[in-house]
């Protein structure tokens, strides 16, 4: 006997009973027989959703509008990261860092490659013009491996200087072009995490009442290492001098290099990797945008070290393998006409160094900026400031 009415079950291969507490939506419950469908509305197709006229969809959604008119935020849609530019408004990977590196310089030609290849050119050109005078004129002896002539007068010697020594006082100001470039890139990279796009000039006017800061931060951290490196030297010295016994030296090497490799490492992060777009796109000075360096990359030293570190071996391989087939033609072409040699080889390095900084200054300064913007949205949520800009959220 039981205390209440008996439970039968169903015998094997019938089907289950129906849920008495159906589950919203006019969806079947699982394993269950579904309901016969309700007749479509007038005008509309079966299976499509109401105002659709094409196209499945549950009851209450809306299609994506395909015709004219206005389209709603894209984050409202995915339900995920807005993303109303080229950056994801959210923490970032490695991943999204070089995809954002490269939208920007694709999205921004002229800002980025055209600025970096204008700066370039224009400080090449003046060894190329001397180079060119003195070869038409004093002449050159230097054959076509670079070394000067035996049997060159003084005249050749001091044109085959002034034509190097013009190429590298060249070198310093294509760096020091290349240090504008970073800063206009700062600002086209926070321009395209919001949806605009910036033109040379624009990006060029953004870094208006920046310019000689930025220049005397590049100065500034540049004098640092500078000092570094000559205090690591001088204690060489001291030690060769001091040792009369190999030993002494060889310990000091191999303690010694690693430890100065290391703090290197550890000073291009803190101080040196993240002052530039800090110092462009923040009301700050000089030693304020080091500081922003050295606060945004605490406990984040790894990650921005292995990130940057990783740029800098892709970028100088890919633009070494750029600048490969301009320096053997170069090299043939001084072979096969030796008395222009001086001329072939500074003209071939002025076009490896326009085809590399091309290349190599935008990635480096667009993904250094993107990192920038990272550390900024981990740490100070930066990125509810970037879609109050971009009109995502209410400002």
């Amino acid at each position: 006997m039981t205390d209440g009415p008996s439970q039968q079950y169903p015998p094997p291969g019938a089907p289950p009973p129906a849920d008495p507490y159906p589950p919203p939506g006019g969806f079947p419950p699982p394993g269950g027989v579904p309901e016969p469908a309700a007749a479509p509305a007038p005008g509309h197709a079966p299976g499509t959703a109401p105002g659709s006229a094409t196209g499945p969809g549950p009851a209450g959604w809306a299609p994506y509008p395909t015709g004219p008119g206005p389209r709603p935020a894209p984050g409202l849609l995915l339900g995920a990261a807005h993303k109303p530019g080229a950056l994801p408004l959210r923490p970032l990977n490695l991943g999204n860092i070089y995809d954002g590196a490269f939208r920007i310089i694709r999205f921004n030609p002229k800002a980025t490659v055209g600025a970096a290849v204008l700066v370039t050119a224009v400080a090449m050109l003046i060894p190329v013009v001397v180079t060119l005078v003195l070869t038409f004129t004093v002449g050159l002896a230097v054959d076509a491996s670079g070394e000067l002539d035996p049997d060159a007068t003084t005249a050749d010697a001091l044109g085959v200087l002034a034509a190097y020594g013009t190429l590298l006082v060249s070198l310093v100001v294509a760096q020091i072009g290349v240090v504008f470039v970073t800063g206009m890139v700062a600002h086209v990279t926070h321009a395209a995490a919001v949806g605009r796009r910036l033109g040379l000039g624009e990006a060029w006017a953004a870094t208006r009442g920046k310019r000689w800061r930025l220049l005397g931060l590049t100065l500034l951290l540049n004098l640092a290492f500078g000092l570094l490196l000559f205090v690591y030297v001088l204690l060489w010295v001291v030690v060769v001098a001091v040792s009369g016994d190999p030993w002494p030296i060889v310990i000091w090497g191999l303690l010694s290099v690693p430890a100065f490799i290391a703090l290197c490492c550890w000073l291009w992060i803190r101080f040196y990797y993240l002052p530039v777009p800090a110092l462009m796109l923040e009301p700050i000075g000089m030693f304020a945008a080091i500081g922003r360096g050295w606060t945004l990359t605490a406990r984040q030293y790894w990650r921005t070290f292995g990130i940057a570190l990783l740029t800098v071996l892709v970028a100088q391989f890919a633009g070494g393998l750029l600048t490969v087939p301009v320096s053997i033609v170069g090299n043939v072409a001084a072979l096969a006409a030796p008395e222009y040699a001086t001329l072939l080889l500074v003209l071939t390095q002025a076009i490896a160094l326009v085809v590399q900084n091309a290349f190599i200054a935008p990635f480096l300064a667009a993904v250094t900026s993107v990192q920038y913007v990272d550390l900024r949205m981990r740490k100070e949520a930066f990125d509810v400031e970037l879609m109050r800009e971009a009109g995502i959220v209410p400002a």
